[in-house]
């Protein structure tokens, strides 16, 4: 797939069947994007999983910090990475380890790597790269599912 753009079909599509989030990165400093974005998801009706080995059974936003996506019991539907680009591969490695796979990857603004997403996208795996998750909801979401604005069916 080509990561500079994206129809905004593939991208509703995601997020429409995405309910449980695990946010790689989450921080329990709410001045920092992975934490309010957790808050948004929340509010917007996902359940969140947040995953940071450094806050590992801490809560963020009253939900229990994971160390790692292997820990999570739960179906991920969707894997959120707030990292460095350079630790894309080895979450891509996490992600192809879980059973049952999540269907998506979204790396929020400046994390890209192609070779990471190529991996992915042959096992299957929708890639997002280079996108702000907060500003593509109300753009592409909510408009190609009107009355969706109150949040995401559980």
């Amino acid at each position: 797939m080509n990561h500079d753009t994206y129809p905004n079909s593939y991208l509703a599509d995601i997020l429409a069947t995405a309910k449980n989030v695990a946010v790689i990165g989450a921080s329990t400093d709410d001045k920092r994007p992975s934490h309010w974005i957790s808050g948004f998801l929340l509010g917007k009706g996902y359940h969140v999983f947040p995953v940071n080995p450094l806050h590992s059974g801490e809560l963020i936003l009253g939900q229990r910090v994971y160390g790692s996506l292997a820990e999570i019991a739960e179906p991920i539907h969707l894997v959120d990475v707030f990292r460095r680009p350079e630790h894309l591969a080895g979450i891509v490695e996490d992600v192809l380890a879980m059973s049952p796979r999540p269907a998506a990857i979204w790396c929020q603004l400046g994390i890209r790597d192609d070779a990471a997403a190529a991996r992915a996208e042959a096992a299957g795996i929708k890639v997002v790269m280079n996108r702000a998750l907060v500003s593509e909801y109300p753009l592409v979401y909510e408009r190609m599912h009107p009355g969706s604005a109150q949040g995401h069916a559980a």
